[in-house]
């Protein structure tokens, strides 16, 4: 029996907007992109297949012709990528100029360690040639060589730029900090996922306020296409080997990459080869090999033969010649050239096949960039192509087992990228202070009857795929760096959330859990530690705003999945979610979002999708980790306490009903013996 229990389905309207192009050959988000061309620093944040690579070319060649810069160095993360930069006949479609590499130039292509190619960039450097290509790696090992200074008055464009990071140990995150600091020279950074999987910090703060960021949200992308309507996301578990269960999720009709576990994996058998061979042989009879591809023909039950290209062989000829099949160009409009791709660590970033309709992931990834980076390989705009999803196959916490602790981890991990791709999928939320002067905002429909005078109004712009909500109680921010987040990095904040392991823990299984615990004040510690300039102030308008987008996400796509008797009408579903959520309840405000627990509905589907005893084995070993209030958590609390004395005349009371009252007295409690033992300076 097929599996399906998706944990977010969403609904596009297949408008055609982001693939028709202007006069100037731009699709949409690289002519909004283009529009910033001007800016010294520029950080584009788009979802895969949105035309980065293409962007970049139109603004390197003005800043190159028109803002006086001497040469452009684009940087990738693998030499398979340096493709996506070859030549473009741009002016064929329209702009002034065509993008061109000099062959050499594409370190990428040229043979080699990067020890020679490092001293290619140096000769790069003193010619007068203007676009180089080169690796990550190579471009670290030549700021090493030749200083960052070598490179003032030139553009550095960063491709796949999650692969940076603040920390000190990151070394181009450590030279990208060098060059900012020296400012002679502009930088454009790309990334369709503008986070990384240890949760670290991509730039600093101070660095990131530097950049002008260019925000082309997945929901616009997904929602101009003209042929891609609905996509899934859900997670499954297995028990025994994933390959006697994978026919329950794996469609041999659907054109699918499915990625197999790392062999250091716990879902791994340790055998890569025989696990290609038992997922063959799981599909069908094999029938030999196509002696042109390389690809692998299974004769699946129903009579039909398949194409498989088996990109897990070691045996470097045979898997040379199944990926250059793959990337051949003239293939590239062929939807009958493969069905089904099988990797390991490839076909993930920038890996194009426009016809993939699943992406099936078993194991839970090191990264949620890398879940994101695969997700997007099936998000692709295709003639026929209406559905796609994505799939993250699990083993099941063995309920005989005593130690069930890194299979709950790996749960844990799932959930929290289930949690992530919702909120990155959905249409971007603007939150505003219900006032007595609050009014329609221009653009924004908001349903029948229209915006209604202090009633709850909730406005949906179509267009730009924007929510705009009235809420009762919401701070605004002050400084232009809090405005900045809660407008543009609001993801960011709730990527951080819901990889805190304490956060998901608490939410999901601890059932004496008063939702305040984690969406005040652990939301609140997340926060000052990703942004500690920011004024407390500005630190509780942004906890407002990121509880208030992932809250009314899960309220959403709990009306919309409890709702099995009507078929979602096109991209109205969550909207249709959002809207009931709001006018269901007495009034929304803040304190009313603050005390729901953000991570109700997943633990719901969790329960639908998983083995009786296994769940409750999770919850045993979550539940055993109950961690008493921390010193930094005291403090929130305290002053938590003492605004509600202000407020109501008394202290809050450790003997109260009301749960959030108790925890309040508790922290303030906890706060007067922390300050007497000395903890607080």
């Amino acid at each position: 029996m097929t599996k399906s229990i998706p944990s977010v389905s969403v609904t596009y309207a297949q408008s055609g907007s982001s693939t028709s192009s202007n006069e100037l050959g731009m699709r949409a988000m690289q002519e909004r992109a283009y529009e910033r061309r001007g800016e010294q620093y520029l950080l584009i944040k788009s979802p895969p297949a949105s035309g980065k690579s293409r962007a970049l070319m139109f603004i390197a060649l003005d800043k190159l012709h028109n803002q006086g810069l001497k040469q452009a160095i684009v940087v990738v993360p693998e030499k398979s990528i340096g493709s996506s930069f070859n030549d473009e006949p741009l002016s064929k479609f329209g702009f002034w100029a065509d993008w061109s590499v000099v062959p050499k130039w594409n370190l990428c292509n040229a043979p080699g360690g990067d020890d020679g190619k490092v001293g290619a960039v140096g000769n790069f450097l003193n010619s007068g040639d203007q676009v180089l290509v080169c690796t990550h790696a190579t471009f670290r090992f030549a700021v090493d060589r030749f200083g960052v200074e070598a490179f003032d008055d030139r553009l550095i464009a960063i491709d796949e730029f999650h692969h940076v990071s603040a920390n000190p140990e990151n070394k181009l995150g450590a030279h990208l900090g060098e060059l900012i600091a020296r400012d002679k020279v502009h930088v454009v950074a790309m990334t369709g996922s503008y986070f990384r999987g240890d949760a670290e910090a991509v730039l600093s703060p101070e660095d990131e306020a530097r950049f002008d960021p260019v925000t082309y949200t997945y929901y616009e992308q997904l929602n101009g296409y003209e042929h891609l309507k609905t996509l899934d996301i859900g997670y499954f578990f297995y028990t025994g080997s994933y390959a006697e269960d994978l026919l329950a999720v794996l469609n041999p009709d659907e054109k699918t990459i499915l990625h197999i576990p790392n062999v250091n994996a716990r879902e791994s058998t340790g055998d890569k080869h025989k696990e290609v061979d038992d997922i063959q042989h799981a599909l069908g009879e094999w029938q030999g090999t196509d002696p042109e591809t390389g690809f692998h023909l299974i004769k699946t039950q129903s009579g039909k033969v398949i194409k498989v290209a088996d990109l897990v062989e070691d045996d470097p000829a045979k898997r040379d010649k199944v990926s250059a099949a793959l990337k051949d160009p003239k293939q590239k409009n062929n939807r009958d050239h493969v069905d089904l791709i099988i990797a390991l660590g490839m076909a993930k970033e920038g890996f194009d096949w426009i016809w993939c309709e699943h992406a099936l992931t078993v194991g839970y990834r090191a990264s949620l960039t890398e879940i994101v980076q695969i997700i997007g390989r099936a998000t692709r705009d295709a003639k026929g192509k209406t559905h796609a999803r994505f799939t993250n196959l699990i083993a099941e916490p063995d309920a005989s087992e005593g130690a069930v602790t890194e299979a709950v981890n790996d749960t844990l991990k799932a959930i929290a990228a289930s949690l992530l791709m919702e909120q990155v999928l959905v249409p971007k939320f603007n939150f505003t202070p219900k006032t007595p002067a609050s009014g329609p905002v221009e653009g924004f429909d908001y349903g029948e009857g229209g915006y209604q005078e202090g009633g709850k109004n909730v406005g949906f712009n179509e267009d730009t795929g924007q929510f705009q909500i009235e809420i009762k109680g919401l701070a605004e921010p002050k400084s232009e760096n809090a405005k900045r987040i809660c407008e543009n990095d609001l993801n960011e904040v709730i990527t951080a959330f819901v990889q805190d392991k304490r956060s998901i823990e608490r939410g999901l299984f601890d059932e004496e859990l008063v939702p305040e615990e984690i969406t005040v004040v652990r939301m609140g510690k997340i926060i000052k530690d990703r942004y500690p300039d920011l004024e407390e102030g500005d630190v509780e308008a942004v906890r407002q705003r990121a509880v208030a987008a992932l809250n009314l996400t899960q309220q959403a796509k709990a009306t919309v999945l409890d709702d099995e008797g009507r078929e979602p009408t096109t991209n109205t579903a969550l909207i249709d979610g959002v809207r009931k959520f709001a006018m269901d309840v007495r009034d929304l405000d803040i304190d009313l979002i603050d005390a729901i627990n953000p991570f109700g509905e997943a633990y719901s589907i969790l329960a639908k999708s998983m083995d009786e005893e296994s769940l409750k084995q999770v919850a045993a070993v979550i539940s055993a980790k109950r961690t008493p209030v921390t010193p930094d958590e005291a403090i929130t609390w305290a002053k938590r306490a003492a605004q509600f004395k202000k407020d109501h005349g008394r202290a809050p009371s450790v003997t109260a009903s009301d749960p959030y009252e108790r925890l309040m007295a508790e922290g303030a409690t906890a706060f007067m013996r922390f300050r007497k033992d000395g903890r607080y300076e």
